[in-house]
């Protein structure tokens, strides 16, 4: 079978750029194994892709719809459900609180240790005067 032209495939899109687009997706749909509409003919799926459209055996319509989905980040209609939307701000309170915890813990530690360092500063005496008893 001969190549297939851009101008085959101008006619089913009339612009250039979206006809790249569309024959891409097309062509990423067939290595994900998406069926054929048209008989391969040893061509590479690029070429597939192009006769398809030219064919008109795949809806331009539905590629384009496909080719939007894949490249928006935010998918819509998959709002987090009030449900999880309360039990992450459980999660996020419970981790504030030990958080908190962990914050009144070291100053109790730091507490203890300033007053450890205050009893042997008390012991020590570095006068040169002497004690009760000692000469």
């Amino acid at each position: 079978m001969a190549r297939v032209t851009v101008e085959d495939c101008i006619r089913q899109v009339s612009n250039r750029f979206e006809l790249v687009t569309l024959a891409a997706q097309r062509a990423r749909q067939i290595s994900a194994g998406s069926p054929l509409t048209v008989d391969r003919d040893n061509d590479k799926n690029p070429v597939v892709a192009l006769r398809e459209i030219a064919d008109q055996t795949v809806s331009t319509e539905i590629l384009e719809i496909d080719l939007i989905q894949n490249l928006q980040k935010h998918v819509q209609g998959e709002e987090p459900e009030e449900e999880l939307i309360d039990l992450l701000a459980e999660e996020q309170a419970y981790a504030g609180e030990a958080r908190r915890q962990i914050e009144i813990d070291e100053l109790a530690v730091d507490d203890e240790m300033g007053e450890d360092e205050e009893d042997e500063e008390e012991d020590e005496d570095f006068s040169d005067e002497p004690h009760e008893g000692e000469e």
